[in-house]
């Protein structure tokens, strides 16, 4: 697996991908409005998203992807290493807040990133990768089978 920033190829296009900085605060969170959940959830006031950026980038456990296309960012993932005892002792990654712009729905780009995710959940030794999707998100439902993902467990939220 090559270090990042590397490049993604899908059959019609090629993004680039590396560690999201500091500068990539406003294109990510305007990528996690553009959605009608999104819509409803997230901020226009970007305080907040540069300090949960600064605690993310400072822990070693987490991984902030921007997926560029030229100067653009046009997608993003966290990833999170887990180490646990269940399962013997397997250390898990979980993947959250995956997005592409919607100009690039369904060109691959989505699915070159969750398969670099994979791999590097392999190169990191985890046991498991998971993530978890809204219930009202049934096309994503769809693209994660589609990689081979299952819905193997029901998730439970409690808002604060």
């Amino acid at each position: 697996m090559p270090p990042l920033p590397t490049t993604l190829s899908t059959p019609s296009t090629t993004v680039g991908l590396r560690r999201a900085t500091a500068d990539d605060v406003p294109a990510l969170v305007a990528l996690l409005t553009d959605d009608p959940l999104g819509r409803d959830r997230e901020s226009a006031d970007l305080a907040p998203y540069r300090r949960a950026f600064a605690a993310v980038d400072a822990d070693p456990a987490q991984l902030l992807l921007a997926v560029t296309h030229g100067a653009d960012v046009v997608g993003t993932a966290q990833l999170t290493e887990i180490p646990g005892l269940s399962r013997g002792g397997t250390t898990r990654l979980q993947v959250e807040a995956v997005r592409v712009r919607a100009d690039l729905r369904g060109q691959g780009v989505g699915a070159a990133l969750l398969t670099w995710a994979v791999a590097e959940a392999r190169r990191r030794g985890c046991g498991l990768v998971q993530l978890t999707t809204d219930t009202r998100r049934p096309e994503a439902h769809r693209f994660y089978e589609r990689l081979g993902f299952t819905a193997s467990h029901v998730g439970f939220k409690l808002q604060l």
